[in-house]
């Protein structure tokens, strides 16, 4: 069987899908990786909304899918850019999110941290206007027993006039934080309204904020999320990180050499990770850590650089709308029954973008029936006037 797919160019090429999956077996918590999994959320699709209604969640497909990744041993990172924060789930939305998926973390026993933010403003904000949000943020995540992501702030990044606000801002956070949180540097390509966060669009400048903030609060600092797509800055700044603050990757073009980390000779340091791109990856991801959990580097190196096109695929620019791919995945390997979005996202790239994320994630064997996920694609093409 064949399936005619879309190019860029226009025309239709045939492609042949496998017929067998990769399958990994659930397993237990990974070892020598600390790894979170940022997860998507899953539309109603029959609910009445328009672009200007909050976001309707179908909470069960939701649920389930975060036990889907932690029955692979993986944490889940809640309520960030990938499930949509600030593009289709509101405040109201993601605090719901936090509250349903800390409990069910509970009952399977499951890792959890969740993004805190202020996205509950509305317009510009004042500095402590900014300051209160995160604190009311900070304390529902601090209530449900979840750990804390104090994520990049628009409100904060239109606000602040010197790096002496970022400073203030952020230290106030951490004195009063009663666990150790992560930090999540967000880059613009991310999110364009976080150009010049840390106070600087000068990218080492910034570093020097940002470091300035872990050093003054090393207890308060689990780690910190890095999502510059690149490698070489994430390699230089976890060096200079204090003992015992870790440094988790978000670069979805670069993870598996990062993950694996440097030579004992060249200082040995790796990266933890917090991925958007181990939500379709989750249980081959899951296996090749386990494998890095043995000592074999090149392994994890077999089983993960083949997934580096997919990713880069579905990180292409512009860089936020990554979730539409993760999500077409997500209905193609059976976690939901449609492709629909929050904010109806799902028409934010084009059809051959979608059949290229089709044929590469077949190729990875990431379906676990390739028929359905072939049977399934035929009938998005066919949305679209594709006839095979």
């Amino acid at each position: 069987m064949t399936i005619r797919l879309p190019r860029p160019d226009g025309a239709l090429s045939p492609y042949e899908p496998r017929t067998e999956p990769l399958r990994f077996a659930p397993g237990a918590p990974l070892a020598s990786r600390t790894v979170y999994s940022a997860a998507h959320v899953v539309a109603d699709p029959y609910a009445d909304t328009d672009p200007d209604s909050p976001a309707a969640v179908d909470w069960d497909a939701t649920l389930a899918f975060r036990r889907h990744l932690w029955s692979h041993g993986l944490g889940v990172a809640e309520a960030m850019d990938t499930a949509q924060r600030g593009m289709g789930l509101d405040w109201a939305g993601a605090a719901e999110l936090i509250r349903r998926s800390a409990t069910e973390a509970r009952s399977v026993g499951g890792t959890i941290a969740c993004g805190v933010g202020t996205d509950q403003l509305a317009g510009p904000a004042t500095l402590d206007e900014v300051r209160a949000a995160y604190e009311e943020q900070l304390a529902l995540v601090e209530s449900t027993g979840a750990g804390a992501i104090l994520m990049a702030s628009r409100a904060l990044a239109a606000a602040a006039t010197s790096v002496d606000d970022y400073l203030t801002v952020y230290g106030h956070l951490l004195r009063q934080a009663s666990e150790p949180v992560i930090l999540h540097w967000l880059g613009p390509m991310f999110d364009p309204a976080l150009e010049g966060y840390w106070g600087s669009p000068d990218l080492d400048a910034a570093t020097e904020v940002f470091l300035d903030v872990i050093a003054t609060h090393p207890d308060k600092v689990d780690g910190i999320k890095i999502s510059l797509l690149d490698a070489r800055r994430e390699v230089e700044l976890r060096r200079r990180l204090p003992q015992g603050v870790r440094c988790y990757t978000g670069d979805d073009f670069n993870y598996p050499e990062l993950i694996a980390g440097e030579e004992p000779a060249a200082g040995g340091c790796f990266s933890h990770a917090l991925l958007g791109i181990f939500d379709p990856l989750g249980p081959l991801a899951a296996e090749a850590v386990r494998v890095l959990d043995t000592g074999d580097v090149d392994g994890f190196r077999k089983l993960l650089d083949p997934t580096v096109d997919l990713s880069r695929h579905l990180f292409q620019r512009p860089t936020r709308f990554y979730k539409t791919g993760v999500v077409l995945l997500a209905w193609l390997a059976g976690h939901q029954t449609h492709f629909s979005m929050v904010g109806g996202l799902q028409s934010a790239r084009s059809l051959p973008h979608l059949a290229r994320a089709y044929e590469l994630a077949d190729g990875l064997g990431l379906f676990p029936d390739p028929a359905e996920a072939e049977s399934r694609m035929k009938s998005l093409l066919s949305v679209y006037g594709v006839t095979q």
